[in-house]
């Protein structure tokens, strides 16, 4: 009987933590023309859809009252051979149980599909990043919660703002935050059956859920 009290009381606080930052729903979906997105497959989503979150032109950028986690792209934004692509991220007061996350993917492939592949680069408002890989429902982590001093933190408010991107070169990628090279991966480590097809493709942003974004400069050089 002890442990029935015990695993209920453990079910309860786990469905507590996790409905005080449950996905939240935006009305609106994605209104700026060309771009598309998708939310993760993932049971925390329960049932939403990218018509969850809210997209909007912003002068010559986005603003993104974001839902569900998911990815975000125009797919006449691809990248291939050597380039730069690099955006600025204003993360927005918002009120929530913890950091949540955003910054941009290359190698975007068949993003519709339920094998699409992709990588990113993410910044977290306490100054940590990620690097992870897509390969349809399969996340692969290359980067974990890194501390780096290139990140400019969020303050009291939860507000930050940063320059993230990737730089390809010679077969290498580079994530780059605030014009600071934080990790550079060979094209081994991010090209595999598991993984991404390729560093080329369409390039976009990945943002985590409940996020109020602003997102300007998206540009690619070659």
């Amino acid at each position: 009987m002890r442990y029935s009290y015990l695993a209920l009381a453990v079910l309860v606080t786990a469905t507590a933590v996790q409905a005080q930052d449950a996905d939240r729903s935006v009305k609106g979906g994605i209104q700026v023309a060309g771009w598309k997105g998708r939310v993760d497959r993932r049971p925390m989503s329960q049932g939403k859809t990218v018509d969850d979150s809210k997209v909007v032109a912003d002068g010559k950028g986005l603003r993104l009252s974001v839902g569900p986690a998911g990815n975000f792209w125009n797919p006449a934004n691809t990248a291939s051979g050597d380039f730069t692509v690099k955006a600025m991220f204003d993360e927005l007061k918002m009120a929530a149980s913890h950091p949540h996350s955003f910054g941009i993917f290359i190698g975007g492939q068949d993003l519709e599909s339920e094998n699409e592949t992709l990588m990113y680069c993410i910044a977290y408002g306490t100054g940590k990043y990620s690097i992870k890989t897509f390969h349809g429902e399969k996340v692969t982590t290359l980067v974990n919660m890194a501390d780096t001093p290139a990140l400019h933190k969020a303050n009291a408010d939860g507000e930050s703002k940063n320059e993230i991107g990737w730089s390809v070169k010679g077969g290498k990628a580079s994530c780059v935050i605030n014009g600071t090279t934080v990790k550079t991966l060979d094209k081994s480590e991010a090209v595999a059956a598991d993984k991404l097809k390729s560093l080329d493709g369409v390039y976009g942003l990945r943002v985590s859920h409940n996020l109020e974004l602003k997102v300007s400069e998206i540009t690619l050089t070659k």
